[in-house]
């Protein structure tokens, strides 16, 4: 396999066994399941985790004498999403049947849209090394969804497969990138901030690991400078930005090594074994004209017309970009900490609260951005779970912090039981109480206990007299173990120095 991988500026490179330069050529089709309540021709639920095969009906079954009526909500929900990226919403749109046979596909076609897509011609912009990138966005399509197969083991050796249909006729959208994704990296970017904008718009979840965001990258390689596309391949289903990134990277690199070894790449369809970590053949790709397309003759054609689109304009949330200015325009926020804080929804509407909750003078919204930041999201990491699933609240940071800010505990105290709040809902004040955590504002107790550390310790006392300032903070060390972190490192820091001259 070749190695060293390049990346220089914003060229993506990868050197060939003869030291040519090559560069992946990458475009992104992205199926994202709508937040209805029913499916998008039947009045199933569409609701993730029931009872294997218990939200059928014989319309999203395909039986004969069944007809399909288009669900309204689920043309808003795409229109709202489309428009978030940027799209024109096409007056005329039709859906075609799509005809193939595939185990979790009963009636062996699947309705979508084929030449007269709901939406066109929009774009997503991502950072690349510092400046702006544009990704277009080639076309937003409604189609259904098929059933779900369970592999026993791999899905290249399982001896058997398992269906549930309840997934057929769960409306998607289907967003195709232009072929604009240069490395890996911008894959990823893309992927993020993609599902940040339709997360904001409420349209979807994107929960990855539920299947409510899937991703199938397209991928090609090309000498260096080249404006030739070379046979791209199809990594189909990838359940995560990690493994769309991984197996990018494993498919650049094996075909570079068989275009430099004289070979042909097949254009196919390939699946990423994320534990094997490489690509592996399923089949053949499929062109267009194979699926044998033609108007489903069961639904009239799509109109919109202006008014509902503004309409659903005017439903539009602000937006990550827009909220991202906001939040340093407003609060003084660093471009770094507004980043981060707007590419959730649920994880900005939680910073504002707290701030609302703590008081927006200067420095205090930087402040709880280094808790929301720091402490909160590495509490969610640890636990693996989001914001809403935790115990703790606005008012619980704001009230913690307010309790440093007068002097009752110190910072490091107020992190030692961050844990539990969250964990428990338990205010601060009432864990404070409870633990007795109350700081040492008694200044002559502090003393003592600062002239106690310089008698037990009198060489490092000697050390910091001679010059050496580290020392101070070993003493400083002594008195927070003495008093389990209830002094304030401030006066302890000005008492030691007061009593060493």
């Amino acid at each position: 396999m070749v190695e060293n991988t390049v990346a220089t500026g914003a060229t993506y490179t990868v050197p060939g066994p003869g030291g040519a330069l090559f560069e992946p050529v990458i475009g992104l089709e992205v199926h994202v399941e709508l937040n209805t309540k029913s499916k998008i021709f039947c009045s199933c639920a569409a609701a993730f985790g029931a009872e294997p095969n218990s939200q059928v009906c014989p319309v999203c079954m395909g039986l004969p004498g069944s007809l399909p009526v288009l669900n309204r909500a689920v043309v808003e929900y795409a229109m709202k999403a489309a428009l978030a990226l940027n799209c024109r919403i096409q007056p005329f749109s039709q859906f075609h049947r799509k005809n193939y046979f595939y185990p979790d596909l009963p009636k062996a076609y699947q309705v979508s849209q084929y030449d007269y897509p709901l939406a066109t011609g929009g774009f997503i912009e991502i950072d690349v090394n510092g400046s702006k990138k544009r990704i277009g966005i080639k076309r937003l399509h409604l189609e259904e969804d098929a059933g779900k197969l369970l592999h026993e083991g791999a899905i290249d050796q399982a001896s058997f497969s398992l269906v549930d249909f309840n997934r057929c006729g769960v409306p998607l959208i289907e967003i195709v990138s232009e072929p604009d994704v240069s490395s890996p990296e911008e894959a990823r970017s893309y992927l993020q901030a993609l599902k940040s904008i339709l997360q904001y718009t409420g349209v979807s979840d994107c929960k990855m690991e539920e299947g409510s965001l899937r991703v199938d990258a397209n991928v090609s390689v090309r000498p260096a400078g080249s404006a030739t596309f070379g046979t791209r391949t199809e990594l189909k289903n990838v359940g995560s930005f990690r493994s769309v990134v991984r197996g990018l990277e494993y498919e650049i690199k094996r075909q570079v090594e068989v275009v430099s070894s004289g070979g042909e790449v097949v254009q196919e369809t390939r699946h990423w074994d994320e534990p094997r970590g490489i690509t592996v053949s399923l089949r053949g790709k499929e062109e267009a004209h194979d699926y044998r397309y033609f108007p489903e003759p069961d639904l009239v054609p799509l109109s919109v017309d202006d008014a509902w689109v503004e309409q659903i304009r005017g439903t539009l949330p602000e937006l990550p970009e827009a909220r991202k200015r906001r939040f340093v325009e407003s609060y003084g926020l660093p471009e770094y900490d507004a980043s981060v804080l707007t590419v959730s929804p649920r994880m900005a509407d939680f910073f504002e609260d707290c701030v609302r909750a703590y008081g927006t003078d200067a420095g205090k919204p930087k402040t709880v951005s280094n808790w929301v930041m720091g402490e909160v999201t590495r509490f969610l990491n640890v636990n693996d779970i989001e914001i809403e699933q935790a115990k703790v609240t606005p008012a619980h940071i704001s009230g913690l912090l307010k309790l440093i800010d007068d002097g009752t505990i110190s910072g490091k105290i107020a992190k030692s039981i961050f844990d539990e709040m969250c964990e428990t809902g338990e205010t601060p004040g009432d864990l404070v109480k409870r633990k007795g955590l109350v700081q040492i504002s008694d200044e002559g107790e502090l003393e003592r206990l600062v002239l106690k550390a310089i008698e037990d310790n009198p060489k490092v006392a000697q050390d910091f007299k001679s010059g050496k300032s580290a020392a101070l903070g070993f003493l400083v060390g002594q008195v927070m173990k003495a008093t389990r972190g209830r002094a304030s490192p401030e006066a302890v820091n000005r008492l030691l120095k007061q009593h060493l001259g």
